[in-house]
């Protein structure tokens, strides 16, 4: 039953997409939508059958070459998490899409389309495919179909700058994809498998070998230096697109398939958590630096996203050193955040559509005109800068416990949290800072004048705007 409740959920977006890709461009909207909501169904039925079991670890097999597992399944509290977030926020923003690519755009006046649909549905089905597999080999083969999804989804508009967006997204994320094939090369040398299970039976070199390869992969994913550069150009994407493949999904890959590795060994060098807690650490100030200046909201989202990761980058680091706290509050922030972040790019495309503009200086009076909207870009800012009770406190205060606690075994931790906690607070005056440019006050031009929202994008910020307050009891629960 496990078994074929997997590979359902991993098939059933595929066939969906060919679906989609020869029928009525009338019906992919909603055929789309339909499917990802089997799909979100299918990961429930998972996460339902892992509790009924007692939450019981279990891999399953589903493809071997003699003694050589090429593909399987793992079932555990993390996998099953994480699958969820995926594939159901893929769900929503099917849902957000068939009010968004509509003439009414104002933005982006421009109709479904097939093409678009189908793509989405690759993705949604790679996804899980990434989340839920038990080889490394199996991670390898969905982290490119999600590299080859994005780079059709970026470059959807077919405009000149949107196809170069596209192109360097695909080639940057190729580039560190070939620490992927170091890493799958490496362990199957060694060890005869693909298994990640059999990380654990490398030496001291092979293990640095697979981990070095893994965390580079993984950077160039999650957008991190040095390997950042693709992110912000990728907001030529429909807004859908960005809140999917940007806050919830693609660049989840990086940090998910790290976290499957370190779950995987009992003995990782150290080195690799230094290199780890070093890079984040810079990238983290350095993406905070950049979002700073930023006037179109997309693009501040963007470089907010690559110092968010960065946080998760930072509590899987420290977790080599022996935190399981810092381990499960980065799992716990991978799925928090992408509840929280495509609430705030949600916001984004529905001013886009609405008002005709993302541009922060020409937006103002929010709570007055769409008072949804400005109730989504206040829970979206505060769950990002992690005030309590929204989700994103319960994701970085067990990240700042974790490390002032490994401070007193390494010291050189302390100046280290200490900088990260005045970027955290520094994130916080500016995201507020713009809601008060933002939302109160009487509306701009742009605002008054603005058209109304869909039903089915404000039906998914209203959940989206409850998930970032629940999402974080949800992690918790499911992690203890």
């Amino acid at each position: 039953m496990l078994e074929n409740i997997a590979l359902a959920t991993l098939i059933i977006p595929f066939i969906g997409a060919l679906l989609v890709s020869v029928l009525p461009t009338r019906i992919a909207p909603w055929l789309s939508t339909l499917v990802a909501l089997l799909a979100s169904l299918g990961t429930a039925a998972l996460g339902w059958l892992y509790l009924d079991g007692g939450k019981v670890a279990t891999t399953l097999e589903l493809i071997q070459s003699g003694d050589v597992a090429l593909f399987g399944f793992t079932i555990d509290g993390v996998s099953t998490l994480i699958a969820f977030a995926v594939v159901f926020l893929g769900f929503l923003i099917c849902l957000y899409s068939t009010g968004y690519l509509t003439e009414g755009n104002r933005e982006h006046a421009h109709g479904p389309t097939r093409r678009y649909y189908a793509f989405l549905l690759i993705f949604i089905g790679a996804m899980a495919g990434v989340v839920l597999s038990s080889t490394i080999l199996g991670q390898l083969i969905f982290f490119e179909i999600t590299g080859g999804c994005s780079w059709a989804l970026i470059g959807y508009y077919q405009t000149e700058k949107s196809q170069r967006s596209a192109m360097k997204a695909l080639l940057i994320t190729h580039v560190g994809s070939l620490g992927l094939y170091l890493a799958a090369a490496t362990l199957f040398i060694s060890t005869g498998t693909f298994a990640l299970s059999a990380i654990n039976q490398l030496n001291e070199t092979q293990s640095l070998i697979v981990f070095g390869g893994i965390l580079f992969a993984a950077w160039g994913k999650s957008a991190q230096l040095p390997l950042q550069a693709w992110l912000p150009d990728a907001m030529e994407a429909p807004t859908p697109v960005s809140a999917y493949l940007h806050a919830a999904s693609m660049v989840k890959v990086g940090v998910y398939i790290f976290a499957r590795s370190i779950m995987s060994s009992t003995h990782i060098p150290e080195i690799i958590g230094w290199i780890g807690v070093v890079m984040a650490v810079i990238t983290l100030v350095y993406g905070f630096m950049m979002y700073l200046p930023q006037k179109d909201m997309k693009r501040l989202l963007a470089w907010s996203t690559i110092t968010q990761l960065a946080y998760i980058f930072l509590a899987l680091s420290l977790s080599i050193f022996g935190s399981k706290e810092a381990f499960d509050g980065g799992i716990a922030y991978i799925f928090n955040h992408a509840f929280a972040k495509s609430l705030f790019f949600l916001v984004a495309g529905a001013l886009s559509y609405s008002c005709g503009t993302r541009m922060l200086p020409r937006l103002r009076g929010l709570a007055k005109r769409y008072p949804l909207l400005g109730v989504g870009f206040c829970v979206a800012a505060l769950a990002i800068a992690g005030v309590p009770p929204l989700n994103g406190f319960f994701s970085k205060f067990p990240i700042f416990a974790a490390g002032f606690a490994l401070s007193e075994q390494f010291w050189i931790l302390t100046p280290i949290m200490v900088l990260v906690l005045i970027e955290s607070v520094a994130s916080f005056a500016w995201l507020l800072y713009w809601f008060g440019k933002v939302v109160p006050g009487e509306p701009s031009e742009e605002v008054a004048n603005g058209s109304a929202v869909p039903w089915a994008m404000q039906w998914v910020i209203g959940l989206l705007i409850i998930m970032s307050f629940c999402s974080s009891v949800i992690a918790v629960i499911w992690l203890n």
